[in-house]
């Protein structure tokens, strides 16, 4: 009985791993924790505030600004940040034609994790900031944490793929923080064995 029940344990364990998602399961804010305004969205449940959209809106670099969106977190509900993030810009006279890369990441980001299920429309959003700005290392790793949200109910070796191939890519301005990248792939790695 016993050599029968510890296989299912351990595939039961294997499923459940990989229950969670590359949106819900990176938390790279964590190599983050110096920046006050990664602190102050940890603790904001899920909301975004008035000065976390300042934050966003204002010169920071790229990297921390993702890790305050990462630090916002999901919920099942859907938070609507994209909705007020985008009524933010739109109130400061960023019009969707004048929105630069940054903000475009940001509201890609945002609205896939109000939606992680339905991630279509903020891939194309990040594909179309990744074109603004092709050689950051943060925004092709944001663009491809969601690109396998997208293929997560298709196929997990393109799961995988999406961020190893951002990995693999040396040429990329290193404008993140190791300690974050590392965060990212200890998750997205247990999709390797996808591709065997």
């Amino acid at each position: 009985m016993k050599k029968i029940l510890i296989p299912f344990v351990l595939i039961f364990a294997f499923f459940v791993a990989k229950a969670d998602s590359p949106l819900t399961s990176t938390e790279f804010f964590r190599g983050y924790m110096d920046n006050e305004m990664v602190l102050a969205a940890q603790s904001a449940n899920g909301e975004i505030t008035e000065a976390i959209m300042e934050y966003l809106w204002k010169k920071n670099p790229v990297d921390e600004k993702m890790a305050v969106i990462n630090a916002l977190g999901w919920t099942f509900e859907g938070q609507g940040n994209y909705e007020k993030y985008r009524a933010y810009l739109d109130k400061h006279g960023m019009k969707k034609k004048q929105r630069k890369a940054e903000n475009l990441l940001a509201l890609a980001y945002l609205k896939a994790l109000d939606n992680y299920f339905e991630c279509t429309d903020a891939l194309a959003m990040a594909k179309q900031a990744l074109s603004m700005n092709p050689e950051s290392y943060t925004f092709n790793i944001i663009h491809g944490l969601i690109k396998a949200q997208v293929e997560f109910d298709v196929n997990w070796c393109n799961v995988y793929k999406a961020t190893d191939d951002v990995r693999k890519n040396t040429a990329l301005d290193q404008d993140m923080r190791g300690d974050a990248i590392d965060m990212i792939f200890d998750y997205m790695d247990s999709y390797k064995a996808d591709c065997e």
